[in-house]
């Protein structure tokens, strides 16, 4: 495929930014509630008694172990980003592209941000929109579907452990081959 118009591509940093936009706020909201739940357990430990200090425990635990999982998620995600970006350049706007990233709203961006680098972000808004898809659909429709996901490998590997994925293009480079 020839591209003759490929729009100004952001720099690789700000679009896993915006590809992981959303996990980075929750990120933020679980390192504050790691400390405070934090500062609560080491007041608990000094003067309270077990069952605070377990509580107190649990919470802190709960949110600082959240912190990994987000960052893990936002690579995942990053991962999705780039091999949608080659996708969608090498086939042009294609459903069944949008179709691989229609299972939850961090895909959704991941695939919405690659589509809007390449010019086709009304394609994919338009598409999402005819499937139904709502800008509240935050939980992810295989946790509505399967309500033990939890337990299932393929969760745990597409969620977190997404496999790092090489972008096949420099599209830095054919932009500057473009414009010359």
């Amino acid at each position: 495929m020839f591209v003759t118009d490929l729009p100004k591509q952001p720099p690789l940093f700000i679009s896993y930014l915006k590809v992981g936009e959303l996990l980075y706020y929750s990120l933020i909201l679980f390192i504050l509630e790691a400390w405070i739940y934090g500062i609560q357990l080491h007041d608990a430990v000094l003067n309270r008694g077990k069952i605070a200090i377990l509580f107190w425990l649990s919470c802190f635990l709960f949110s600082f172990l959240h912190i990994f999982l987000v960052l893990a998620d936002g690579w995942s995600r990053f991962q999705n980003y780039k091999r949608a970006k080659d996708q969608f350049f090498v086939h042009g706007f294609n459903r069944r592209i949008c179709d691989t990233y229609i299972v939850s709203k961090c895909q959704r961006i991941a695939a919405t941000v690659a589509a809007n680098e390449l010019g086709y972000k009304d394609q994919i808004d338009n598409y999402y929109k005819q499937k139904g898809v709502k800008w509240y659909h935050f939980v992810p429709y295989f946790m509505v579907n399967d309500p033990l996901f939890l337990f299932r490998k393929k969760f745990w590997n597409r969620t977190f452990l997404e496999p790092s994925y090489q972008s096949r293009f420099d599209y830095h480079a054919i932009q500057i081959k473009i414009t010359q």
